[in-house]
């Protein structure tokens, strides 16, 4: 008889247990269905570097001006250095032809104070470029905000020139710039840069008539330029992956 009830009392355990596990397996996917589920989050690669921008620099020039004078001769009168200011507005275009390669143009232009007197052999000579100006390519790799960029094109300057008592002169050298820089996106359309400027000019005759010898002039400058840059349309990308 004993037996006989031990083997009832299992028998109605077996059936509780399956009874438990079914009513398990029936909540269990309502329950799964009430739990968070987890989303990869959405990627933003900062700024969008496509479109037009506008914006303005200022910064230090130096460089230095070399004098060739015809004395009967040619003389070599050697160079000087010069040094100032500059500042000016350029304007250009960049877009993003891979997901971190940036391709663009820009121009600008600028007034300058960058010059110098010396006092050469029996004459006191002035030069001092007044303005000047690039047309440029650049191409850049951005990371996050950031883009970092190498330049180079076109680069012209106007410089006034005088030997002794000879009315200054003024002339335009035209030649070429390279150069880099990085600029930071710090809000959606706007953006800073700080960038240096090697141009080199070719040589121009300034011809002073009776008061001195004709003297061939070339031109070298560097500057170190802080800009703003104000992009039209510009945002963030949001990757979709």
């Amino acid at each position: 008889m004993a037996r006989d009830r031990n083997h009832l009392r299992g028998r109605k355990m077996f059936k509780a247990i399956l009874v438990g596990l079914s009513s398990l397996a029936a909540i269990a996917p309502a329950s799964a269905a009430d739990l968070p589920v987890y989303k990869a989050p959405i990627a933003v690669i900062a700024q969008s570097w496509n479109g037009f921008y506008v914006g303005a620099n200022v910064g230090y020039g130096w460089g230095r001006v070399g004098q060739v004078i015809d004395l009967s001769g040619p003389v070599n009168l050697g160079s000087f250095p010069i040094d100032g200011i500059t500042g000016g507005a350029q304007i250009g275009y960049t877009m993003q032809i891979a997901p971190n390669w940036i391709l663009g143009i820009e121009a600008d232009i600028q007034g300058a104070s960058i010059g110098a007197t010396t006092d050469r052999f029996a004459f006191t000579t002035r030069s001092e470029v007044d303005v000047w100006g690039t047309v440029r390519g650049r191409l850049g790799y951005a990371v996050g905000n950031a883009l970092i960029y190498g330049t180079g094109g076109f680069a012209w300057a106007g410089q006034e020139f005088q030997v002794g008592a000879a009315p200054a002169l003024s002339n335009t050298h035209v030649g070429w710039a390279a150069g880099g820089g990085l600029e930071y996106a710090f809000a959606p359309n706007w953006s800073a840069k700080v960038e240096y400027l090697y141009a080199r000019f070719g040589r121009e005759d300034y011809d002073f008539g009776r008061f001195v010898d004709p003297t061939r002039v070339n031109l070298e400058l560097q500057t170190v330029r802080l800009g703003v840059n104000y992009r039209f349309g510009g945002g963030p990308i949001v990757a979709s992956y």
